[in-house]
């Protein structure tokens, strides 16, 4: 193979390539615009919001415990008609 050709082929192999990727674009799945819900929930709110609820049941744990201890519980039993 002389170099011309060797030349000719990597020119034509750019040309090629370099229409095959002007034709390449995003999907529309891809782009987002501002103001587009994320697929997935923020992790950072998440821990927050996880953390809040912690500390509710930490609390709700607190009054039951102390409504125990104080010993005026009063629980009624009944069974199911």
């Amino acid at each position: 193979m002389s170099r011309r050709t060797g030349w000719a082929l990597l020119v034509a192999a750019n040309v090629v390539c370099y229409c095959v990727l002007g034709f390449y674009q995003t999907p529309a799945a891809a782009q987002r615009s501002k103001g587009a819900t994320l697929p997935f929930a923020n992790s950072v709110e998440q821990r927050i919001q996880m953390v809040n609820h912690l500390a509710e049941i930490k609390e709700l744990l607190k009054e039951q415990n102390a409504l125990l201890r104080s010993g005026n519980l009063k629980v009624i039993v009944s069974e199911p008609e």
